[in-house]
């Protein structure tokens, strides 16, 4: 065991965990996280609800519940996902307190077969906001264009978001608008600028996947050497966007008024490669004023072998720029890269929530018919 956890921490890194079920909050293991492992926030996602309610423990009572009540499947799921991030929130929030609201979140993604519906995602936001009812807490939505008036607009109303499912640098920065955007919305409106939080998941495992994956499709050896470079490049380009953003005068203008900066978090940092190290994407992606939140398989890695050697992004981005237009010249079309991963990412969102709503509806027509 090395104290690597506590060495991010002190780097200015705040560690997320990237998992949540109601297992994990009644046995007392989240509460552990939070006071051994130095982490002060928890994301989720339609892919996370599906594995733990279809492993079913601790739902049972619940579903016979909502199924005594005949309520619909929809309803069903949203009551038990709202649920678990409801009692999330609450083990975190000494942790949102002491950080004056900056951690101790908990995030809930908006449905995502809304993903290409900006009003109706709007809506979604504001409901969640309401069925959840706690400060501490982020509502998820993806980074797609029809996403970005949305994150717009919901930020304008004071509701605090996490923006997902961003791959580009181009579509990093038109989120970085649209949360400024947001806020000069709630500003006119008179909103208290200092209690809207935001963080911007900027995605990277699936980076190299794609992109190595295309490289072995290449299959010279100029491009295998590229291999495993792809997504730091891109993760590093993208705090360079963050510092530019940050430093330009209308970011400066909402500070003063304040505004609460919209910090980068690293999504998807567990290492898909067996080649790769598999704390690469937490032990080369140190920055201060970054959230890293991780699978707990990634987490537990990091605290037994990681290696933290202070920032490992300043400094990085010639050579970031470097690899990126080196995978240019091979062959790799980072646009089409990008987009793809977008749709893909979107796609695997849409099949958890749809199995999610078909197992749930199963367990509901099981305890109907056991009632007789």
């Amino acid at each position: 065991m090395t104290d690597a956890l506590k060495r991010l921490s002190e780097e200015g890194v705040a560690i997320w965990l990237d998992d949540l079920s109601r297992k994990r909050i009644s046995s007392g293991d989240l509460a552990e996280l939070l006071d051994q492992q130095h982490v002060v926030g928890v994301t989720t996602n339609p892919t996370i609800f599906q594995k733990a309610i279809s492993q079913g423990d601790g739902y049972e009572e619940q579903l016979a519940d909502l199924a005594a009540r005949r309520v619909t499947v929809e309803e069903a799921v949203r009551m038990i996902t709202t649920a678990d991030v409801r009692d999330a929130a609450d083990v975190l929030r000494p942790v949102h307190e002491a950080t004056g609201g900056r951690d101790g979140r908990v995030s809930i993604e908006v449905d995502p077969r809304l993903a290409h519906n900006t009003r109706a995602t709007i809506a979604e936001a504001k409901q969640l906001a309401w069925l959840v009812d706690r400060p501490n807490t982020f509502i998820k939505i993806p980074a797609t264009r029809a996403g970005l008036p949305a994150i717009t607009e919901t930020i304008g109303r004071g509701i605090s978001v996490n923006v997902t499912l961003i791959f580009s640098l181009e579509r990093y920065r038109e989120v970085m608008d649209a949360y400024q955007k947001g806020l000069e919305q709630a500003k006119a409106r008179g909103l208290e600028l200092d209690k809207i939080y935001s963080v911007a998941s900027f995605f990277v495992s699936r980076v190299d996947t794609e992109i190595d994956k295309r490289l072995d499709a290449i299959g010279t050896d100029e491009a295998r050497e590229l291999r495993g470079r792809a997504a730091l490049a891109n993760a590093r380009l993208a705090f360079q966007a963050f510092e530019e953003v940050i430093a330009a005068d209308r970011w400066q203008t909402l500070e003063r008024a304040g505004a609460n900066v919209q910090r980068p978090l690293w999504a998807s940092t567990g290492v898909k490669d067996p080649n790769l190290p598999d704390t690469l994407y937490v032990t080369e992606l140190v920055a201060p004023g970054t959230v890293n939140t991780m699978p707990e398989a990634t987490l537990r890695a990091t605290e037994d072998h990681g290696e933290i050697t202070g920032n490992t992004v300043a400094g990085t981005y010639e050579q970031a720029r470097a690899d990126l237009d080196a995978l240019a010249k091979v062959g790799v079309d980072y646009d089409d890269v990008v987009q793809v991963l977008e749709d893909e990412g979107v796609e695997k969102f849409e099949t958890a929530w749809v199995g999610l709503l078909e197992s749930t509806k199963a367990e509901l027509e099981r305890l109907v018919g056991e009632e007789g």
